[in-house]
């Protein structure tokens, strides 16, 4: 039998800003997004994206939280919504994330229930990462 390399994807990101505007952000697989900070700008700003990055994360990990249950051919959809409560004070964080999931299909609630702990507890990276208060390790280049 033929041994297989799991394939890894490249993650990261990188954002450039000049002296004036906005961000632009390249991800390591060439993906772009720009930034944007005006209260009524479409788009997304910093912290939207940390909301996003969870969204996603919890979207996709109930999915596999389903499958592991052995009900993912009875889940229609999930939707999982993330904003946050600001700290008042410096310095500038999120004090408490507020997530709301909807997950849909011939589930009973026990089971709704089920998966949506999963995901938000012991499957997506991005709960688990936050919860785990990551250290930081910054390179000044010249």
């Amino acid at each position: 039998m033929a041994e297989t390399t799991p394939r890894v994807r490249p993650t990261g990101a990188t954002s450039t800003l000049g002296r004036t505007g906005f961000p632009h952000i390249v991800s390591a697989t060439g993906g772009e997004i720009d930034i944007v900070t005006g209260a009524s700008q479409p788009g997304f700003n910093p912290i939207d994206l940390l909301y996003a990055s969870l969204s996603a994360c919890l979207a996709m990990s109930a999915r596999i939280a389903a499958g592991k249950l052995g009900v993912l051919d009875r889940l229609e959809g999930v939707e999982a919504a993330v904003t946050g409560v600001k700290a008042p004070d410096e310095p500038s964080r999120v004090l408490r994330f507020e997530i709301t999931m909807r997950i849909t299909g011939d589930l009973d609630q026990q089971t709704r229930a089920a998966i949506a702990h999963m995901a938000e507890d012991g499957i997506c990276t991005v709960s688990n990462t936050m919860k785990a208060n990551p250290g930081f390790a910054l390179t000044l280049e010249e």
